[in-house]
């Protein structure tokens, strides 16, 4: 069933895949803050079995569902063609793609995932860092977790701030592109031009005065 429609729909996936069953708790957590509308560009990141594309492509938006698992690819796509029409389905493509790799737009306005996160951080810091550069200006990433500290530092050090939202046992953040550099990148050139600043006021204190 789709969450946000309340549509049953089938979905296949192997059982190398995580959740083949179905949605997992953390997902549905993300999907209760997702609010997709007609005519949004969609970025399901880790798509597994297209659940979360599919939510936002029953909404009227234009989704892409990407996946380093090729299983996973081959999942969404037949999930895709086995429950939308061809009309909807003209506005999702699959991509196999180890996070941004093969996903050259940078216009997406909603970013969505849910990334591992019972190993070290790596994928989960390509994939904020990376979403910075996808989204479009007043764009969204939608992340879950079970983890709040590592995450919140994360995205308030690139994004500049960051919304919690608990759900099931879960940590949903909300970050917003709020302008065109990293907020880390930005503080970084204000403290240089803050530096410069202060070498030539104390330049000009030193000029001995006629």
């Amino acid at each position: 069933m789709l969450p946000a429609s309340g549509r049953e729909i089938s979905l296949r996936a192997s059982g190398d895949m995580f959740s083949p069953s179905g949605p997992d708790r953390g997902t549905l957590a993300m999907l209760e803050y997702s609010d997709f509308a007609s005519g949004q560009k969609v970025l399901d990141l880790g798509c597994g079995t297209g659940i979360v594309g599919f939510c936002a492509l029953e909404a009227g938006a234009s989704v892409t569902m990407c996946d380093v698992a090729p299983e996973a690819v081959a999942a969404a796509n037949a999930n895709l063609k086995a429950n939308f029409d061809i009309a909807a389905a003209g506005r999702a493509r699959v991509v196999l793609s180890d996070g941004f790799d093969a996903v050259s737009d940078n216009d997406f306005d909603v970013i969505l995932s849910n990334p591992p996160y019972h190993t070290d951080f790596s994928v989960a810091k390509r994939f904020i860092e990376g979403s910075f550069y996808h989204l479009t200006a007043g764009g969204r990433l939608l992340m879950v977790t079970k983890r709040l500290t590592w995450y919140k530092y994360k995205l308030t050090s690139i994004f500049g701030g960051v919304k919690v939202r608990e759900a099931g046992g879960y940590y949903v953040f909300i970050a917003e592109k709020r302008q065109s550099k990293p907020f880390s990148a930005v503080q970084k050139v204000k403290k240089l031009q803050k530096r410069q600043e202060e070498r030539a006021n104390a330049d000009l204190r030193r000029k001995p005065k006629n």
